[in-house]
This record gives structure tokens, C-alpha cells and sequence, in this order.
């Protein structure tokens, strides 16, 4: 990930343009494109990293790799392409991982999709005082109440971000919940890996 070029995976593993609703940006594009890629590997999955390069910029610069992520023609690219990195090694905490990316300057920006158990609001106040991650993971784990989530949350050096969230009780592209600040501590996690 600190090589010249972003890696890549073979055609059958990149996102695939997602069937949901229009998006209003090229970055909410790009993480309902990664949302609907993460669908469609199913549930139970490890947390996947991308980079977000330039459509453009990649079909000039790098056209081998264009025309083998099918990019070859305007009409269908979209303004950024998420190009999935290598797996993150099992059982590494995402914040040190992620203090381990040094991306080049070709990637335009960066995302990761990740499951997560989460409680409703509610059930915050019933959470034991004194717990440390492991048992409050298994607290939540517990809790009648909560709910799987699969996030995908993405930045571009010039600060933007944006974020998709699906349930997995609601698991249909048009149950997908998109904004800017819905996980800002894993959005300012991904901004730190553009910083010198």
C-alpha cells in the first residue's frame, strides 16, 4: 500500500455498481458501489480495505489496469473506483492496522467496510460500568437488543467523507442509511492514513 500504484484484485473482485438509489456525489457513489460488493459476499465477513483513485486519472496513467478493471470506456465509470487492497491480517486491531497505510499519491482516497454489533440508543444506559473492550463486546454480544451492521465508510485527502450503514435485519439496498457523520471515529481513523 505505500507502492507506487494502488494494487489490485482480478475484475471479479471489484464492486460492482450498485442497484440502489442515484447518489449525489462521487464519494457516495463509490461507498454505495462498495456497499453493494459487501453484499454481495454475504455476512460473517472480514473488514476489507480500498483505495479510491481517480477514473480518469487511472485510464490515462495506468491503462493496462483500467482495461483490466473494465474501465475502458467513459459512459460507465463512475468518478472514483474503489480498488480492494490486500486482506487485513487476521485478528489486528483496525486502528493499528490502519496506522500502518502509507498511500501513494495516485489514490484519491480510502475506504473500509467492516461489521460491527451495535444497541440501539436505549440500551445505553443499561451498559455495566467498568468494563473493558473485551467484556463490553461481549456484553453487547449478549444484549437481546442489538442489532448486526455492516459500515462502509470513506474519506478523500481533501477531508470529505461519507458513510453507508446496512442492518442486517434490513438487509436491501434501499434500506441502506448514507451521511457524512454517521461513524466519524472510523472516518477521522481513515483520514490518518493520508497524513505525512
Amino acid at each position: 500500500m505505500s507502492n507506487d500504484s494502488p494494487s489490485s484484485s482480478s475484475p471479479s473482485d471489484q464492486p460492482t455498481p450498485a442497484s440502489g438509489p442515484i447518489a449525489a456525489t462521487p464519494l457516495t457513489r463509490a461507498v454505495l458501489e462498495i456497499d453493494e460488493y459487501a453484499s454481495g459476499l454475504g455476512w460473517d465477513q472480514p473488514a476489507r480495505l480500498f483505495a479510491l483513485v481517480d477514473t480518469a486519472q487511472l485510464r490515462s496513467q495506468e491503462p493496462g489496469l483500467a482495461a483490466q478493471l473494465g474501465l475502458d470506456s467513459e459512459e460507465a465509470a463512475a468518478p472514483l473506483t474503489p480498488i480492494e487492497q490486500d486482506e487485513i491480517p487476521a485478528g489486528t486491531p483496525l486502528d493499528e492496522f490502519l496506522a500502518t497505510i502509507a498511500w501513494p499519491d495516485a489514490v484519491a482516497g480510502c475506504a473500509l467496510t467492516v461489521e460491527r454489533q451495535m444497541l440501539p440508543p436505549s440500551a445505553e444506559a443499561s451498559v455495566p460500568d467498568g468494563l473493558d473492550d473485551d467484556a463490553l463486546t461481549k456484553w453487547v454480544a449478549a444484549h437481546p437488543d442489538r442489532q448486526e451492521v455492516r459500515m462502509t465508510v470513506a474519506v478523500l485527502r481533501d477531508g470529505a467523507r461519507e458513510s453507508a450503514l446496512r442492518l442486517r435485519e434490513k438487509d436491501s439496498a434501499k434500506e441502506v442509511l448514507t451521511g457524512s457523520a454517521l461513524v466519524p471515529g472510523l472516518a477521522a481513523a481513515l483520514e490518518t492514513t493520508f497524513e505525512a
